[in-house]
């Protein structure tokens, strides 16, 4: 079960994963020694999978982003291809879809060469049958932090009586 100051203590790693474990308990009004304790549960949970550096992606050179969806000849609920899929270099995200394609892929690139090779080497992959591929001009938001916020901050949920409230009015 994860409570509010779990919810806090992740809220504040996803901000920031270099917080100091002090820092983190001041915040949450704990022992350091305790939010250590409730840190190494999360992450013998699985919440917490672990800590990265987070790359300006054009810094080191991949300057592309592209989506692909992939149309695969496998049976339903197997990802044996997807698994394949997923160890391509470049490819960041593979997420087993439902539709008429099987996959969606989340790949980054140096150029639109670097993206034919990885192309080509999904189409070398046994099974896939074919691919669609939309590469991305401008990525206006990127980020991995789930919304922890509680209710008070979350944007506010369409009341089912309001609008009927307001048909009565007109």
């Amino acid at each position: 079960m994860i409570d509010k100051i779990d919810m806090t203590i992740l809220s504040i790693l996803q901000d920031s994963g270099r917080t100091s474990n002090a820092d983190i308990a001041r915040a949450v009004g704990m022992a350091p020694s305790a939010v250590l304790e409730r840190m190494r549960k999360l992450e013998r949970k699985g919440v917490i999978r672990g800590f990265e550096a987070v790359l300006r992606p054009k810094d080191v050179g991949f300057t592309l982003t592209a989506f692909t969806f992939v149309r695969a000849d496998e049976g339903v609920g197997s990802t044996d291809i997807g698994k394949a899929l997923a160890q391509v270099p470049g490819v960041l995200e593979t997420h087993y879809t439902a539709g008429q394609d099987s996959y969606l892929l989340k790949v980054r690139a140096r150029d639109t060469e670097h993206l034919q090779l990885i192309l080509q080497q999904f189409g070398a992959i046994p099974g896939v049958r074919d691919t669609r591929t939309t590469v991305v001009l401008t990525t206006l938001k990127e980020t991995r932090s789930l919304p922890l916020a509680d209710d008070a901050q979350s944007p506010a949920k369409p009341d089912p009586q309001a609008s009927t409230k307001d048909q009565t009015k007109e």
